[in-house]
């Protein structure tokens, strides 16, 4: 296993088992939306990086709550409830299809009746789960370093929050893009998204973009550049296409957003402060072309360490 931050990501080569891993992490986060208490933005849908691979958090169900975790060393996914009732399914090259019944029989088990819609969301062609033997690789070479990937863009993300006293969302995968983000907010309202993503109802966005906000976040592409960080604002900023960055970041025209590829990170003398770089300068273009007031969402000061408090023993 990788154990060292920045592996090479083998993106030339993974698409089979990625495409795969979007269905089955679609099927999971589909699982926690209809069961958790709905947030604003969609956020109760999302899923988390882990010290082994990706996890829903604990789901509510009545008087108990469970959780769905994959683990990308051991490559399994275990579901576990909260008195002590658990089942596991090995992650090794199946159709979506037969991931798909194997879930849901594994849950019906446990006593766990949930009925998610069956279509993916933001693809295109969008083959139902229990329908889809197109998709059925695994790789777990490609796998685990695609949560090595993750790994490293949760620690960078969440780096980039501090220092931000605004209204900031977690710091979380979103299974239908695929791809782990954060947005700072400005704490005004945007304009009404005008929708248009491939199989997604347009009034998900709506809702999912009624605040004005920056986003930053990775994505595992499989096609040039490869994996890449990104950012934007919306609404955008007039001005911000031609706002010139340092280092190896740039507008995108076809996506619309700012990238700053994955392997251009790996060849910076030190990859977390070129992503950090990277998110600052663009957060700064899309904050001051927006109008946003700084002054009143960054922190003036940022102490080194946490203060004292009076029962404190240091």
């Amino acid at each position: 296993m990788t154990t060292e931050p920045w592996p090479e990501l083998p993106w030339t080569e993974w698409k089979p088992t990625i495409d795969t891993l979007h269905m089955w992490l679609q099927i999971v986060g589909k699982v926690r939306m209809a069961l958790a208490a709905p947030q604003n933005h969609f956020w109760h849908s999302t899923l988390y990086v882990t010290a082994r691979g990706l996890t829903t958090s604990p789901i509510p169900l009545g008087s108990r709550e469970f959780q769905l975790d994959l683990d990308f060393i051991d490559h399994r996914l275990d579901v576990r409830d909260t008195q002590d009732h658990a089942f596991e399914m090995d992650l090794a090259p199946m159709s979506v299809a037969t991931f798909y019944r194997e879930l849901m029989a594994g849950l019906g088990r446990l006593g766990i009746e949930v009925h998610i819609s069956t279509r993916p969301m933001e693809v295109d062609p969008a083959i139902p789960f229990d329908q889809d033997e197109q998709h059925a690789s695994y790789e777990p070479t490609h796998a685990q370093l695609f949560w090595r990937g993750l790994v490293d863009a949760d620690r960078v993300l969440k780096a980039f929050q501090t220092g931000f006293v605004g209204k900031v969302s977690p710091v979380h995968l979103f299974w239908g893009g695929l791809d782990i983000a954060t947005s700072r907010y400005s704490g005004r309202p945007a304009p009404r998204h005008p929708g248009g993503i491939p199989n997604m109802p347009d009034w998900v966005n709506v809702e999912a973009f009624s605040r004005e906000e920056f986003a930053s976040g990775w994505w595992p592409r499989s096609e040039p550049p490869g994996p890449s960080f990104y950012s934007y604002a919306y609404p955008e900023p007039p001005g911000i296409r031609s706002t010139v960055l340092p280092g190896d970041g740039l507008w995108d025209e076809k996506l619309g957003e700012f990238i700053l590829s994955n392997d251009a990170v790996r060849a910076a003398h030190d990859p977390d402060a070129a992503v950090l770089e990277f998110f600052q300068s663009t957060y700064e273009a899309g904050a001051d072309l927006g109008g946003w007031d700084r002054s009143s969402l960054e922190a003036s000061e940022m102490p080194d360490t946490p203060p004292k408090r009076p029962w404190s023993t240091r």
